[in-house]
């Protein structure tokens, strides 16, 4: 799940830019593109009056990405390319290079059984299980 927060009107195209987020996080956890996780990870837009954003200094020009995955969905690699990449399609869907500067992007992972999907709170066991039986691999 990606939540986006930046100034109104700061991008060109929200609804690719939260496509494009969605399928990025799939890529780097390194799910299979099956309707479970494609129905399941999602991106939402968030836009904030100038006013409702604010550094120390006093800037309002930052963006925040809020990722959060089950536990120990991404190994170390996995987070440094996943920030890398979402950064490079802030900026992108911005058209200025120099947001990627003013970007943050924070990684939680759910704990056990707090990540759920139609009424079921999922532990990674069982989101594995699920998958083998959708994959026919149970």
């Amino acid at each position: 799940m990606i939540d986006v927060y930046a100034p109104t009107g700061l991008f060109s195209d929200k609804h690719a830019l939260a496509q494009e987020l969605a399928q990025t996080i799939m890529r780097w956890e390194k799910v299979p593109a099956i309707p479970f996780f494609q129905d399941n990870t999602a991106a939402f837009i968030h836009d904030l009056e100038a006013g409702a954003i604010a550094d120390a200094a006093g800037n309002s020009n930052h963006v925040r990405v809020h990722v959060t995955t089950n536990a120990d969905a991404l190994d170390r690699d996995q987070q440094l390319g996943l920030v890398a990449e979402i950064t490079g399609l802030v900026a992108k869907f911005t058209g200025d290079s120099s947001v990627g500067e003013r970007t943050w992007v924070s990684l939680t992972e759910a704990v056990q059984g707090g990540w759920g999907i139609a009424g079921h709170a999922y532990t990674n066991d069982e989101i594995v299980q699920h998958v083998r039986e959708l994959l026919g691999k149970a």
